[in-house]
């Protein structure tokens, strides 16, 4: 039984495994690569294999980075059955016809530009329609259901905790008379997050394929996040200004309607506060999850339930309004009363949200509020960094606003979460793959398990190819493709050079300098001493 890494390897997003036993080939998701541009161009790459010879996707959950290219395999050629939760089919119904929808206009922006530079256009990776064509290859099945696909392959999918629908994969494959247990986390939850019930726990597994988003990082206290939520917004409101909060269309939304809900039943100093303000959700994506939402509560925790046998709809409450339509979503700048903006995309990389932080960034009384993971990268990723200056529609806008986080709400264990999920595994596996976190995480993570479990980690990067069936790399069979992505990875990380260098460039002037003591300025110097010298070297190598 072999396993290729063909995404979300050293990175965050893109995740797709392919696994082939027994003249059988199946991949554990299908997602799209986000973030820089380069990295992004990777998504219109040929597969590294006939889609047609792909038997079934396991689809751990919904969220665009692991389902994004199910449309591009089947335009591709895959014909074979999509497997997962009801609530993951569900959302999948709405998120890639959106996704569709997405290529379609950005390849319309691009072919604008190729036809002034008089080159040939290009087709999107895939329209709404080959989307909405995709969807009839899918099958859901229930949670804890054992199903066997073939004489040798069943799974078995429990909750992750992470999203609606989202799921941890017990895999077990027979062959040659032996059968082996593979275990891919997904994305695991938090343990307290709103809505959502705790991760499942797994006793055991042969091999074990583990996220590691947050493998070096701690949330903040959690018990703080509804306070702070409201200390926020009730701070920007009384100065005046909007709250702006980048929103996954898909979970996070979701759970901070919930958490304004619980919110003014618990805490009624509050209440008059909310009553007075509008909640705005401008996101269309959001506004069909979140029927999808409800019309899933089987996957709701216990406290959620409790309000629904109560008469109670925990995903609404007076002063909540929808912005369904894009004047609808122009109106909302256009007002002057203070308010609250719910909006994708949560990266702040496309859609609606980018127009709010255009009419919003510069305004020292609002507050832009980040409530999940922000890849590196990413406008996101910017602002929550520290910059100063950004550009949005070819236009520089100061950044002025208080850029708020809050960390209780990620949809992503911590070290912590992670180690304790991982503590409940009885025997000790063969492998461990450390996969879905950037380098640092991953590095942290794979040390922290060797120390506290002996466990052998791996760290797989693109392409990687093992033979599970004697344990170790064995030559990969996509070494073409293996160096084109190192290659865009490069290019990426120039990018992610020349912000840092802006970045830079903005923050170290003379009231900077002037507020450091001797020592601090002798450490910069020296530091960026060090980096000129190795950017002369890489200069030197490209002239040559």
């Amino acid at each position: 039984m072999k396993i290729t890494f063909l995404g979300a390897a050293k990175t965050v997003t893109g995740s797709c495994y392919l696994v082939q036993f027994n003249n059988k080939n199946f991949l554990v998701d299908c997602g799209m690569f986000q973030g820089h541009s380069k990295e992004n161009e990777f998504n219109e790459e040929p597969f590294p294999f006939n889609a047609a010879d792909i038997d079934y996707i396991l689809l751990t959950h919904s969220h665009i980075d692991h389902s994004g290219r199910i449309p591009k395999i089947y335009k591709d050629g895959f014909r074979g059955q999509v497997i997962c939760t009801k609530a993951t089919h569900d959302l999948c119904q709405i998120m890639l016809p959106d996704s569709g929808f997405i290529q379609e206009h950005e390849a319309e922006w691009k072919n604008r530009k190729l036809i002034r530079a008089g080159k040939s256009p290009i087709p999107p990776m895939y329209t709404a329609e080959e989307a909405m064509q995709s969807l009839k290859l899918f099958k859901y099945i229930s949670y804890y259901e054992d199903v066997s696909l073939s004489d040798d392959l069943r799974v078995r999918f429990l909750d992750a905790g992470h999203i609606l629908g989202s799921s941890i994969l017990e895999i077990w494959v027979r062959e040659n008379g032996h059968e082996t247990k593979i275990v891919f986390s997904g994305d695991l939850g938090n343990n307290d997050l709103p809505i959502l019930r705790a991760p499942d726990i797994i006793e055991d597994a042969d091999y074990l394929i583990i996220e590691s988003t947050y493998g070096n990082r701690l949330h903040s206290q959690t018990e703080d996040r509804v306070h702070k939520l409201m200390n926020i917004m009730k701070e920007t409101i009384d100065r005046g200004g909007n709250v702006i909060i980048p929103s996954f269309a898909v979970g996070r939304t979701q759970e901070i309607i919930y958490e304004i809900h619980k919110f003014k039943e618990e805490y009624p100093e509050y209440v008059k506060f909310l009553n007075e303000t509008p909640v705005y959700i401008d996101s269309p994506l959001a506004i069909s999850a979140t029927e999808v939402f409800r019309n899933n509560l089987d996957c709701f925790d216990e406290e959620a339930q409790t309000y629904v046998r109560n008469g109670d709809n925990p995903l609404d409450f007076p002063g909540l309004k929808l912005s369904k339509s894009a004047d609808d979503s122009k109106a909302l700048n256009e007002d002057q009363v203070p308010k609250i903006i719910i909006s994708a995309s949560g990266m702040c990389e496309a859609g609606r949200i980018r127009h709010h932080l255009k009419h919003n960034l510069w305004k020292p009384e609002s507050s832009i509020l980040f409530v999940g993971y922000q890849a590196v990268g990413t406008l996101g990723r910017r602002l929550t960094d520290g910059a100063k200056k950004v550009k949005l529609f070819g236009e520089e806008i100061s950044v002025n606003a208080k850029i708020e986080v809050i960390e209780g709400y990620s949809g992503h264990a911590d070290q912590n979460g992670l180690i304790d999920w991982v503590k409940h595994i009885k025997n000790k596996p063969k492998k461990v793959f450390i996969v879905h976190g950037e380098p640092d995480a991953q590095e942290v993570f794979s040390k922290l398990l060797d120390e506290k479990f002996g466990f052998d980690t791996v760290i797989p990067e693109y392409a990687d190819h093992f033979d599970l069936t004697i344990g170790d790399v064995v030559e990969t069979p996509f070494k073409e493709t293996k160096d084109k992505f190192i290659r865009l990875q490069l290019l990426s990380q120039i990018e992610i050079l020349q912000e840092q260098a802006d970045f830079i460039g903005m923050h170290i002037n003379q009231a900077y300098l002037n507020n450091k003591s001797d020592e601090e300025i002798e450490e910069l110097q020296s530091k960026l001493s060090d980096l000129d010298r190795d950017l002369v070297s890489i200069r030197a190598n490209l002239i040559k």
